[in-house]
């Protein structure tokens, strides 16, 4: 190992740009919750998913290998991670993307020098390799394309790319003429529309018999847990639920970010696709209840084998108006970060 390197920590020598104290790396720990969750929260790429109470729902299940880059003592971004059994780092496993994250006042100098602090570190811990989720452009603040540039620069490689239909609300398309319809036919049905606190209607009697029955699998959160995450973020997390005649029959848990409303789950019964509940609940999400969001974010359309789109749900999300934007997915080998050379 170098013999400049303290343990759980890298120093680099700094370009001008940073050389009013030294750049060191770090392994998170839980003494620092409350500054990791303050920096998450005014970043130009924070979401409430990279808050400690969130990614630590499943700490049982993930290694956490999470970084920590200060300049003195002065906190100026994180990767989020998990360790694997082969010695890799994901940053992260048990979230939709993670990646760099950074303050908004970083320009892509400085992306650069803190990617390559990272890397540097990764690579003195014999971590060969770094599978990097880029979090896509529209959940951010301020541009976040430096990384795209920085990834260029390491010739980091492709692994997958994944395809999340969203509608700009600023510069909507209409609704096709069958997804409107299906919102006509629920109200002819007198179909009601709720927010609830309970997660526990929707999952028990709409989402999890409908995975189950048509694609052979499981919620990724059981309801414990998204009752417990719900609890813990109150108003990033929402159950909204259709009913008709008393019964449950389509809903929709939300995930809200300060310009995006992501639609974390969607389910509809037999009974909720004959009265076109669930389109009826969507066009209220997109028209009235989230249409003060920048963007309405559907998620992806993969099948369970994750390399194919489910075209009859791509068609039907993008019937509402949504179009694609592309997810990233890298494999980045660290020794590259001498590539990243100090301007």
């Amino acid at each position: 190992m170098n013999p400049i390197l303290k343990a759980n920590t890298s120093i680099l020598p700094l370009p001008a740009v940073l050389q009013t104290a030294e750049l060191t790396v770090e392994r998170y720990t839980p003494d620092h919750k409350t500054k990791w969750d303050a920096f998450v929260q005014t970043a130009k790429n924070g979401t409430f998913l990279f808050e400690r109470d969130y990614m630590e729902y499943h700490a049982d299940r993930f290694d956490d290998y999470s970084l920590m880059v200060f300049n003195g003592k002065e906190l100026i971004a994180l990767l989020p991670g998990n360790l694997n059994a082969d010695g890799t780092v994901v940053s992260h496993g048990g979230l939709t993307y993670g990646g760099l994250i950074l303050s908004r006042s970083v320009n892509l100098m400085k992306t650069l020098v803190f990617f390559r602090a990272s890397l540097c570190h990764l690579f003195e811990q014999g971590i060969a390799k770094l599978y990097y989720s880029q979090i896509p452009s529209f959940y951010c603040t301020l541009s976040n394309d430096d990384m795209a540039f920085v990834l260029f620069l390491l010739k980091a490689r492709l692994r997958q790319r994944d395809a999340s239909v969203v509608i700009n609300q600023a510069n909507r398309l209409p609704f096709r003429k069958g997804r409107k319809s299906e919102i006509s036919k629920a109200r002819r049905f007198g179909v009601r529309l709720t927010e609830e606190v309970d997660f526990s209607p929707f999952w028990e009697k709409v989402l999890i018999p409908r995975l189950a029955r048509r694609y052979g699998v499981s919620p990724v959160h059981t309801l414990k847990e998204m009752t417990h995450l719900a609890s813990k973020f109150p108003e990033n997390i929402k159950q909204f639920s259709a009913y008709f005649g008393g019964q449950i029959v389509a809903g929709a848990t939300i995930y809200e970010m300060p310009g995006v409303a992501h639609t974390q789950y969607l389910g509809v019964s037999a009974l909720g696709k004959r009265t076109g509940a669930l389109d009826y609940l969507m066009d209220w999400l997109i028209d009235e209840r989230y249409k003060h969001k920048q963007y309405f974010d559907f998620g992806t359309c993969k099948k369970n084998d994750q390399c194919s789109l489910n075209y009859g749900l791509l068609n039907w999300k993008e019937g509402f108006g949504g179009r694609c934007y592309s997810h990233d997915f890298y494999e980045i080998a660290t020794e590259n970060y001498l590539r990243l050379e100090h301007p």
